[in-house]
């Protein structure tokens, strides 16, 4: 006799006896049938939508760190708009930025006396608005991310006009706001994934009227100490506000190890640019790339312009 013939006829003899015993009867004998779908190994493993029903979603990347979810970004279109794409590695503007990240992961993978402090923490920049340092620093990123050796967060730390996730195509998400104003408890909860594989994007989130506050708390210093030794191999690009125009890319530099100015050929003046330098001199390693140029720079390929160089106080002053 099976056992829900065996129940069947419990059961039949407990209605018997009392009513009241048989409802009791009937509670405990459906626990168990749930309770193993919850628990057993092969619930666990199975899609998170088959328990979000019972379990809250924000819920379970709080309690799991390393959780994140999975955006796709469309490659072809990244490309046709002159962007680097994993399946164009040999494009120019694939090997322009072979050239570009070349000494910065150096810089961030260096030890001994040649060692920099937060040296995977790279801010990109530029003086002015329009200069083109969102596009620098996505493709940077993704270039970085075609590294054998090394996963790459990019971070959208423009929080008063964000435009990364705008660049990529995708839709506007919460991030590094929500996470500092303490409106999303776990930084794996706005984390998102990317069909690059070895890229990650931390967006801006909501607009908040203390950001620049936020950027200077102690839970941004602790979000960037976790960011930044959660993965050792794991350089993290940031895409910063120009220098001259907000307070924020004033104090997001004091937290990095090397920034990257974008300069914008036959526009950026030679005053702007020094006085942009003078506004992070914290940083330990300042580096120019040279955008939007009609002629080919020096160490550059095919003519597009993008060059590199460091900016040494010296050289500045004479830029």
């Amino acid at each position: 006799m099976s056992l829900i013939e065996k129940a069947a006829q419990r059961l039949e003899k407990l209605k018997q006896a009392s009513g009241d015993d048989a409802d009791v009867f009937e509670a405990s004998l459906a626990a168990p049938a749930v309770a193993p779908a919850v628990v057993s190994p092969p619930a666990a493993a199975a899609a998170p939508a088959a328990q979000s029903s019972a379990v809250p979603r924000t819920a379970t990347i709080a309690s799991n760190p390393t959780v994140s979810r999975s955006v796709e970004i469309d490659l072809d279109r990244l490309h046709q708009v002159g962007m680097v794409t994993p399946e164009y590695s040999r494009s120019p503007i694939a090997e322009e930025f072979r050239v570009i990240k070349r000494p910065l992961l150096q810089n961030a993978t260096a030890t001994g006396p040649t060692a920099i402090e937060n040296g995977n923490l790279i801010m990109v920049t530029s003086a002015m608005p329009g200069e083109g340092k969102s596009f620098t620093a996505i493709n940077l990123a993704v270039s970085m991310a075609m590294e054998l050796d090394h996963t790459v967060l990019l971070v959208d730390a423009d929080v008063s006009r964000p435009s990364v996730l705008r660049h990529l195509g995708l839709a506007p998400e919460r991030g590094l706001m929500d996470v500092l104003a303490g409106e999303v408890d776990d930084l794996g909860e706005v984390l998102l994934r990317t069909n690059i594989e070895k890229l990650s994007i931390l967006p801006a989130g909501m607009p908040h009227q203390r950001a620049t506050e936020l950027l200077a708390s102690d839970g941004m210093n602790r979000l960037l100490e976790q960011i930044a030794s959660r993965y050792p191999d794991r350089i993290i690009v940031f895409d910063s506000p120009p220098v001259l125009v907000t307070t924020e890319a004033r104090v997001l530099a004091t937290h990095m190890g090397q920034i990257v100015i974008v300069v914008e050929a036959e526009r950026t003046t030679h005053g702007t640019l020094r006085q942009a330098l003078a506004t992070i001199e914290s940083c330990p390693v300042k580096l120019m790339v040279l955008n939007k140029s009609r002629r080919s720079a020096p160490g550059s390929y095919y003519g597009y312009g993008y060059g590199y160089g460091y900016a040494a106080e010296e050289r500045s002053e004479a830029a």
